[in-house]
């Protein structure tokens, strides 16, 4: 039998019910696991039901969404993660009738994101991808044997279609590249934590509240229910025991009619069925059946533990204790609800959470802690409306996410922006919504992980770096709003009017002339365009440093990470210094081209030099030549010096790139001591 000993999981949608049931297992039993849980705290996620993890060293939550392939791609690089356990889904048949597309996009999107980083990292021993048994679709009411692994799928409605979509996509993915890819199909879970749009926990809140208990239909519909410790169980036996390609049914041979269940909780509430019952208007298609073959995985070792009664008298227990736990759910208890589906989530209800120095949501030790979105200002003077109010695009991103955190520190109201660029509607929604005075765009296609990966994604590249940005300009124009763009200095290369070492750099009005890689094709291509709109701020960035030494995207953490390195010297963007810069000049509204640099150049070795001056005395590093590097990587890289003596005139205490490397970079990190 195969055996899997991971390091680092992944837990994706972990602070939802099942994953956070699995993750606090897996972190209470082997503390040698580190588990890092991402989660974009969704309606129906909640901080506290990771609360038994708490203070666990092997414990570490990230908000986010797998959506983004940036942040996915860093986490994977980042925790050197071995093992990816993705529940992540929204898993609500309901739901799935009123907004089926946000169920393709989380569902399916989100899935062959994190496959396609674990594509590209290579890293990965095991995918375990979660799905449902209403892949099968309904299953004959006489039927004796139950849906096993093999059987054809044949979903019903929207959310189910999704799952299956999903897992084509992780079949393809491990067949086409070799990915260590699982797949479990589960009965209906119940238990502590679930969030009460489903039917187990719906009709216990009701019950607590005396209300009726809604049925579809006619309840005569036949559903499994498993108790969430027996498949947390089962979860932890296929992560050990579960044999690469192939599909393990979770599921329960004891089944239970709806109207049953509605009975078994009117007994344990001392509740009149006949006048506690009442039958409501169906779903669009409600399936009567689904039946599971679960022998496969009984052959792990796994087995069901707690029986029915056992275990709806603790579900009721707990939920009798923690009336509160998920805040207002008036909207869930309906007979049909249509929740909205919107991040943010519960995370306002936690006791105990708060946002760390990095910005990542942690769990603390103090009490009563809430985090707003949009944070207010700061000055205490008047309650009138603030000036400014910054509509932020790019909040998985590095420089997206640092602008959040400047605006924090400054007081200044801001959001980040929902829609995707390419998305016209979206970006119109995201601004009548938010009302902003000034719109940053930091959102663009740079290569997960560096730029090669455009060379063989044009279409995608040219959607958001081309169409998406001029979307956006497009759409700001129409409204009267500046927006600050983040564009690229990877547009210019020395030659013979600006040669390397002239001192010579290249100005704003200059005509691009690199075209080596495709990501600067499109740059190059949207700055030109972006020319006509009088409304856009472009700020050309240059090889990007920040005193966050731990960031993948930092040219110090790439070129101290290289084996070798070539020696040229650049022009370089120091964002600690130029970022607070950038919402300055939204504040003057400036306009234009900016080359957003500090001034001068740095070589290579000057930096990796002053990295082994300040932080690693036994840092070593080998050079190579322009000619050598073009071996290993599939596009040229662009080298060159900028010009920025318009950006100095109009802020001149803007520092020389060696003097901001030390302050804002160097002497923050400083291991070395001062000698």
């Amino acid at each position: 039998m195969t055996t899997h000993t991971p390091k680092n999981i992944l837990i994706t949608g972990a602070a939802g019910f099942i994953a956070s049931h699995v993750a606090n297992r897996l972190i209470r039993n082997y503390p040698d696991y580190k588990i890092v849980v991402l989660d974009k705290l969704d309606y129906c996620s909640n901080l506290k039901n990771l609360l038994p993890s708490n203070s666990s060293p092997n414990f570490k939550f990230v908000k986010g969404d797998i959506g983004s392939a940036d942040l996915v791609n860093y986490l994977l690089i980042a925790e050197s993660i071995d093992t990816i356990m993705h529940f992540a889904a929204q898993t609500h048949v309901d739901n799935s009738f009123g907004n089926s597309f946000e169920f393709t996009k989380n569902n399916i999107y989100g899935t062959h994101v994190l496959l396609e980083a674990c594509k590209v990292t290579g890293q990965i021993k095991r995918f375990i991808h979660v799905s449902t048994d209403e892949v099968y679709g309904e299953t004959d009411e006489d039927a004796v044997v139950g849906n096993h692994e093999a059987s054809q799928l044949l979903p019903t409605n929207p959310y189910s279609a999704t799952k299956a979509g999903a897992e084509m996509l992780v079949m393809a993915y491990g067949r086409s590249y070799g990915l260590p890819v699982i797949t479990t199909r589960g009965n209906n879970v119940y238990g502590p934590n679930q969030f009460p749009e489903k039917l187990i926990p719906k009709f216990i809140l009701l019950a607590m509240r005396g209300k009726p208990l809604p049925i579809h239909g006619d309840g005569s519909n036949v559903r499994s229910y498993l108790y969430c410790e027996d498949v947390a169980e089962a979860f932890e036996v296929v992560l050990h025991k579960g044999e690469v390609g192939h599909v393990y049914n979770i599921g329960t041979k004891k089944e239970r009619r709806v109207i049953d269940v509605a009975k078994d909780i009117c007994k344990l509430f001392n509740m009149d069925p006949d006048k506690s019952i009442e039958f409501v208007d169906n779903r669009p298609f409600n399936d009567q059946r689904y039946f599971l073959d679960d022998q496969k995985l009984k052959n792990l070792g796994w087995t069901e533990r707690t029986t029915w009664e056992e275990g709806l008298k603790k579900t009721m227990e707990w939920y009798i204790s923690n009336p509160g736990w998920w805040g207002d759910v008036s909207g869930a208890l309906l007979p049909h609800p249509r929740m909205l589906m919107m991040p943010g989530g519960i995370e306002r209800n936690v006791d105990g959470a708060e946002k760390s120095d990095s910005g990542k949501p942690e769990f603390s030790g103090k009490s009563n802690q809430t985090r707003m979105l949009v944070p207010a200002s700061k000055s205490n003077s008047t309650s009138q409306k603030p000036p400014l109010k910054f509509l932020i695009f790019g909040r998985t991103g590095w420089i997206g996410g640092f602008l959040g955190k400047l605006c924090e520190k400054q007081g200044i109201p801001y959001e980040f922006g929902k829609g995707r660029l390419e998305d016209r509607s979206q970006l119109l929604a995201d601004i009548l919504a938010v009302k902003p005075t000034h719109v940053f765009n930091a959102a663009g296609v740079t290569g997960r992980p560096n730029v090669d990966w455009c060379e063989s994604h044009k279409t995608e590249t040219i959607r958001t770096n081309v169409a998406g940005t001029l979307n956006l300009a497009d759409v700001c124009r129409e409204h009267g709003l500046l927006m600050i763009n983040f564009a690229t200095g990877c547009i210019f290369e020395y030659n013979a009017t600006h040669p390397e070492g002239s001192g010579i750099g290249f100005k704003e009005e200059d005509k691009p002339n690199f075209i080596g890689s495709f990501y600067s094709k499109t740059k190059a291509m949207v700055e030109e365009l972006l020319k006509e709109y009088d409304n856009v701020c472009t700020l050309r960035v240059r090889m990007p440093i920040s005193s966050d030494l731990n960031n993948p995207r930092n040219f110090i953490t790439k070129i101290s990470r290289y084996n070798k390195v070539v020696n040229i010297p650049n022009s370089v963007t120091i964002l600690d210094e130029l970022l607070p810069i950038s919402i300055e000049m939204a504040k003057r509204n400036l306009r234009g081209i900016w080359n957003f640099t500090n001034p001068g150049v740095v070589s290579h070795n000057e930096v990796l030099e002053m990295y082994k001056q300040y932080i690693d005395p036994d840092f070593k590093w080998a050079n190579f030549t322009l000619e050598e590097q073009a071996k290993v990587i599939v596009a040229p890289r662009s080298n060159n010096e900028m010009d920025a003596s318009k950006l100095k005139k109009e802020f001149p205490e803007l520092l020389s790139i060696k003097e901001s490397l030390i302050k804002f970079v160097f002497e923050p990190n400083r291991k070395n001591p001062v000698k």
